[in-house]
This record gives C-alpha cells, sequence and structure tokens, in this order.
C-alpha cells in the first residue's frame, strides 16, 4: 500500500504552542500542522483502510535540503495516518525504514504500509 503526500511534512518539535485553559497548561496545535493535517487528509489513498494488524512503513521524507532531523517526521506521519483510519492504532507500527532525500522544488513524503503477522 503505496502512498505520496505533497507538501513539507512539520516537525513535531515546531508544532505545538504552550496554552492556559482554566489556569492549566495545555499543548495546542499550531496552523501550520492543522494545514497539513487537512492536506494530508485530501490526499492520502489509504483513508480508511483501517489496518488492524502490525505493520512496517518504508518511508522516503523529501525535504528541501538536508537541514531537517528525519525523526522528527515519524511522529506526525503516524498521528496523520490513524486520523485518516489507514491505521488503526500508531502503536502497531514495530518497524520503520526511513530515507532523508531533497527535492528543493517538491517537498514530500512517499511510503509503503506493509501488515506483519508476529
Amino acid at each position: 500500500m503505496k502512498c505520496t503526500i505533497l507538501g513539507k511534512i512539520p516537525s513535531k518539535s515546531n508544532c505545538y504552542k504552550i496554552i492556559a485553559i482554566g489556569g492549566h497548561s495545555s499543548l495546542a496545535k499550531q496552523k501550520v500542522l492543522k494545514e497539513y493535517e487537512r492536506s494530508f487528509f485530501m490526499q492520502c489513498n489509504l483513508r480508511g483502510a483501517h489496518i488492524t494488524s502490525y505493520f512496517s512503513i518504508d518511508v522516503d521524507v523529501y525535504y528541501e535540503n538536508l537541514r531537517p532531523d528525519l525523526d522528527n517526521c515519524f511522529k506526525i506521519l503516524l498521528d496523520c495516518l490513524q486520523q485518516v483510519k489507514a491505521i488503526s492504532n500508531d502503536r502497531q507500527c514495530v518497524e520503520i525504514h526511513a530515507r532523508k532525500l531533497v527535492d528543493k522544488l517538491n517537498p514530500r513524503i512517499e511510503f509503503e504500509i506493509t501488515p506483519i503477522c508476529l
């Protein structure tokens, strides 16, 4: 099950801000993350796949340059997959294979999910 999502995947570390609700601190999503989630939903051809088994994921992340950390995208990707119901729960991910690549004009993420029987 392969999928390509166009656009720059945001870094987990830059996607949340601290807000106060009723005198208590909480985390809220930044606008950039909300926009990426909407874009992901529209582009994801695995929407509603409901993968309930354990799975591995092969990921190619195309950044505009080599500066961003590769590992910061995994949480965003898995959360988005869970939100669009491609996977039932991101804790079912048991294996990640990833590459960081550069495409200045077309940042994107390409991935393939493979169900695994343990």
